[in-house]
């Protein structure tokens, strides 16, 4: 497998465009390189909705995998490099096949936030706060009864 796009479960065909993806700070990625966290769905639909409830928008484009295993946030480039959150991976797209279309770049994936509707990336402090309290409610909903 192609690492070098997005990751096993979250990247666009490497026919897709090199456009510029969004980091946080407003600014585009310098040459289209972006970081990619891909998650369980299930946890990662919980920390959308904790994102969601926090101060101001604080999530960027999240794409759901056509197998509907996986979210995948699009966070600052150099996030891969310290990434160590349990049951995520963090993978350096270097720009290789990297786009935020309006369309999903995966046929049969779909955004769940949308690049035009989110903050221009998801800062990575934030989603790995966010991850760990979506961990815990899971567990402790699993746990309950």
């Amino acid at each position: 497998m192609d690492t070098s796009r997005i990751d096993d479960h979250c990247r666009p065909p490497s026919t897709a465009a090199h456009a510029s993806a969004p980091h946080a700070g407003g600014a585009p990625c310098p040459e289209g390189v972006c970081d990619v966290v891909s998650v369980p769905t299930r946890q990662g639909l919980e920390a959308v909705d904790i994102l969601r409830r926090g101060a101001g928008d604080a999530v960027g484009p999240v794409l759901h995998d056509d197998g509907g295993d996986t979210l995948c946030f699009l966070v600052p480039p150099g996030t891969a490099a310290a990434w160590d959150v349990p049951g995520s991976t963090c993978t350096e797209t270097d720009g290789r096949g990297l786009s935020l279309p309006p369309v999903p770049p995966l046929e049969g994936s779909d955004w769940l936030v949308p690049p035009g509707e989110a903050d221009p990336a998801t800062d990575p402090a934030v989603l790995r706060a966010a991850l760990d309290e979506a961990a815990r409610l899971i567990e402790a909903a699993d746990n309950c009864c």
